[in-house]
């Protein structure tokens, strides 16, 4: 019976299974990145080409590109391996332009915080 030390784990989990794989990583601020994985570090600092960045508002979306971008390891929530035989988004999603996605976001930034003012004010009135 063979024994798994500390390396044998480390290595296992390690980010080079990825390299010069297509991924997508999910920040902690909510930008999901798409690119190859062609550079990384043991703080998990990682290098993406042809990077760009999915914003999906609704059943909007616009890949925004960023070509060859660095990623502070802390940064990282998550990363996982895109399938490149599977369709990435479901049909009902639309494809627009960059200034589109904006402008959708934009309005669900002020209809959000519309809905936040409100609350309050209900919550206000609410004095049980």
């Amino acid at each position: 019976m063979s024994w798994a030390g500390p390396e044998d784990v480390y290595l296992s989990t390690s980010l080079a299974s990825y390299l010069d794989k297509k991924l997508l990583v999910l920040l902690r601020d909510g930008r999901k990145l798409l690119g190859t994985l062609r550079s990384f570090d043991q703080f998990a600092n990682a290098v993406l080409e042809g990077a760009c960045e999915r914003v999906i508002v609704g059943e909007l979306y616009c890949d925004i590109p960023l070509g060859l971008y660095v990623i502070r390891g802390e940064n990282v929530v998550l990363i996982g391996e895109l399938d490149l035989e599977k369709e990435e988004l479901p049909p009902n999603m639309t494809r627009v332009s960059a200034a589109e996605i904006k402008r959708a976001q934009k309005a669900e930034r002020e209809a959000d915080n519309l809905k936040g003012t409100m609350k309050k004010r209900m919550d206000f009135l609410d004095m049980d």
